[in-house]
């Protein structure tokens, strides 16, 4: 085992440079393939390194993988149901595997990944609070390379990775707020305006217009927005 890890201040930075790209592009993908890029440069006799999240179908997917053989050791695991990466999620703890020959948790992902040249692995999982997003895992083509310093340095990795992805959750949800105040905004726009045609075509009140568009809506059988749009339609020759 190599102990010829970056110092903290090295990693601190490539961290910010990491949340700089979410923040100026909300490149959340190449950001995470920056963390598993830097992981695969820091971590002894690495071969390559990745992150496994689930996709909208709540399938596994490999999200950022450095190099072909983590994306086929990856793809095996999905396929068989078992192996390091999907048992660290699983069980949200560090999962070793150090050495390919003598593994015997999960035989048949353990036969199928001999043939690719990997010989060792360290998986860890992905979490943002009580949730558990992901695994991120390097793998190795010699055995025994890794042990606790190296534990702990995946787990600083897999959590910068969590803060990514937690920070675009957010940002989404906050979009989709926003987008909802957006549409509710206009429909109450839109259903001034449809008062306002009352008001004017009838010389009634603002209640009395009120009253008429609820009217329109329970007879016609839809919502007050969709009246209130319907009528302005009729009126305006531009659409809502």
């Amino acid at each position: 085992m190599t102990s010829d890890l970056p110092p903290g201040d090295e990693l601190a930075g490539v961290f910010v440079r990491a949340s700089g790209l979410l923040l100026s592009a909300e490149a959340v993908n190449t950001a995470l393939l920056l963390i598993t890029s830097t992981a695969r440069e820091v971590f002894p006799d690495a071969v390559g390194a990745g992150i496994t999240l689930a996709d909208r179908d709540g399938r596994r997917v490999t999200a950022a993988a450095t190099d072909d053989v983590v994306a086929r050791a990856d793809a095996l695991q999905y396929d068989l149901g078992e192996g390091p990466c999907l048992t660290a999620w699983k069980q949200r703890a560090v999962v070793r595997m150090d050495d390919v020959d003598r593994e015997d948790r999960w035989p048949r992902w353990v036969g199928a990944v001999r043939g690719t040249g990997l010989c060792s692995a360290l998986s860890t999982p992905v979490v943002a609070g009580a949730e558990t997003l992901g695994a991120m895992k390097v793998y190795a083509a010699e055995p025994g390379v890794y042990g606790e310093r190296e534990e702990r340095l995946l787990e600083n990795f897999a959590t910068q990775a969590a803060v990514l992805l937690a920070n675009t959750r957010t940002a989404e949800d906050a979009r989709h707020v926003s987008d909802r105040l957006k549409d509710a905004l206009q429909g109450r726009e839109v259903i001034a305006l449809a008062k306002g045609i009352i008001i004017a075509r009838d010389g009634a009140d603002e209640r009395a217009a009120f009253l008429t568009l609820t009217d329109l809506a329970q007879h016609r059988g839809t919502s007050l927005r969709e009246a209130a749009e319907d009528l302005v339609r009729s009126t305006v020759d531009r659409p809502i």
